[in-house]
């Protein structure tokens, strides 16, 4: 049974809020949010990493074959949090068969997530060299792009992952994201425009809903179990929502609410989503900078 608005989850980012450092104001603790269990490892993703174990340790395999046991085995790897090892076999990929493409836009997330933006835009570089039509790297481009301080680069690739398919709020979001860095006021004007080839019936049509002040926070979070019928997507449907309210705040200078909803996206443990993923950066850089 799907879990709404826990007391325990009021209880445990009141302890959140209390733990970190005030400035000029003392924190706002979030309350009755909507909340749910972690998301559990995939027991067949355990048992499918075995076998690929199993299978690289036979001597009759091709090197076509070994880097495509790697490459499976990589991202089952890091759909599991295993960034490390998932890394590892990627690398190990690219130099049994340096034309795989999307091992390059892996390795290129990974390098964005360790804040080593060059090393980055040189792998989603290559990763487009190689499949010009391979969409998902100009996002994750655009999303290096985005943490490396360059907006305006980052908007180029952000609009041509829009292109591809302009009805996708994310790929809506992330473009204003990106505008929002430069100019509030037109970012918010182009989100307005964008959302009109939206389909409202869609649940993250209610993001952009938010973002554009139509719908208030109470309501956003009100309606986030609407429709859902698994604790899996409930878990993946939070961790993006938590992911863009804390964006949200963030950008009205609201550190420590952006910082809790973080760490509510990361308590939901959908490791192979972006939100998660970069939920975790988004903390180490505003860590970084309270160190400052």
């Amino acid at each position: 049974m799907i879990l709404k608005h826990l007391a325990l989850a009021s209880f445990a980012i009141l302890s959140l809020s209390a733990c970190q450092t005030t400035t000029d104001s003392e924190p706002t603790p979030i309350v009755n949010v909507p909340f749910t269990a972690p998301l559990a490892s995939d027991f067949r993703s355990e048992i499918a990493i075995a076998r690929y174990s199993e299978l690289l340790n036979r001597a009759d395999l091709s090197e076509e074959q070994q880097a495509k046991l790697y490459y499976d085995r990589g991202v089952l790897f890091d759909s599991l949090g295993m960034t490390t090892l998932s890394r590892i076999d990627f690398n190990r990929a690219v130099k049994l068969k340096p034309d795989l493409a999307e091992v390059y836009n892996f390795l290129g997330i990974q390098h964005t997530l360790m804040q080593q933006y060059e090393k980055a835009y040189e792998f989603f570089d290559s990763a487009l060299e190689l499949d010009e039509e391979h969409e998902y790297a100009y996002l994750n481009r655009g999303i290096a792009l985005y943490y490396g301080d360059r907006a305006g680069l980052a908007e180029n690739d952000f609009n041509e992952f829009l292109a591809r398919s302009p009805n996708d709020p994310y790929r809506v979001l992330w473009v204003y994201l990106a505008q929002a860095q430069e100019d509030k006021v037109i970012a918010l004007d182009a989100l307005k425009q964008n959302a009109t080839a939206l389909d409202e019936s869609q649940w993250a049509y209610q993001l952009i809903s938010l973002y554009t002040g139509d719908m208030s926070e109470h309501a956003f979070l009100s309606g986030i179990s609407d429709g859902v019928r698994t604790e899996q997507e409930y878990a993946q449907r939070l961790c993006e929502a938590y992911f863009y309210l804390a964006k949200m705040h963030q950008a009205a200078g609201e550190l420590y609410l952006a910082s809790d909803y973080f760490r509510l996206a990361l308590a939901t443990n959908v490791h192979e989503f972006i939100e998660y993923k970069y939920a975790r950066l988004e903390l180490e850089l505003m860590e970084g900078v309270d160190a400052s």
